[in-house]
């Protein structure tokens, strides 16, 4: 492939989604800023629809990123949707958060090369690919239970005040 040299930026997207594990469904939003708004929207478009605006809780596993990090993004969560729970995933830890997997499979998928004609074709590209992911995903059924975490960390002689916190 050539590559011109000079490089006209064409702008810049900001996909941000929220994954179903339960239900295989994915919730996608692109817009042209990231920030606290646009996952607060995120969250509205998910916890304002069944069954998760009638669900007694909805955890929200989450990283560590500028528009969700920290106590007081906990805290605007709670306020806006007291049903939902904030979980934040260790720094370092991505690759336990089952949206991460889906955006690595994006970047490779569809993100790379990074020839789009615009914006819309950008857009486009990663809308029917969210679509089609859907369509082919299948829930995921975690088997790993509590007690196995304990079984696991005995084997592992992890000390007994970090086994506290587990059982």
């Amino acid at each position: 492939m050539k590559v011109e040299h000079e490089y006209a930026r064409g702008g810049s997207l900001t996909y941000m989604a929220a994954w179903d594990v339960h239900r295989a469904k994915i919730f996608g939003r692109l817009e042209p800023r990231s920030g606290i708004q646009l996952f607060s929207r995120l969250v509205s478009q998910v916890m304002s629809q069944e069954p998760y605006c009638s669900a007694s809780r909805v955890f929200w596993i989450v990283d560590n990123g500028s528009s969700h990090r920290g106590p007081p993004s906990v805290v605007r969560l709670q306020n806006a949707w007291p049903k939902a729970v904030m979980v934040h995933l260790p720094i370092h830890a991505s690759w336990l958060n089952q949206i991460e997997i889906y955006f690595s499979i994006v970047q490779r998928k569809v993100l790379t090369p990074n020839d789009f004609e615009s914006l819309a074709d950008l857009e486009d590209r990663l809308l029917r690919f969210q679509k089609r992911y859907e369509q082919i995903a299948t829930p995921f059924e975690w088997k790993f239970t509590r007690k196995d975490l304990v079984n696991l960390m005995q084997k592992l002689s992890v000390p007994p005040m970090i086994m506290n916190r587990v059982a």
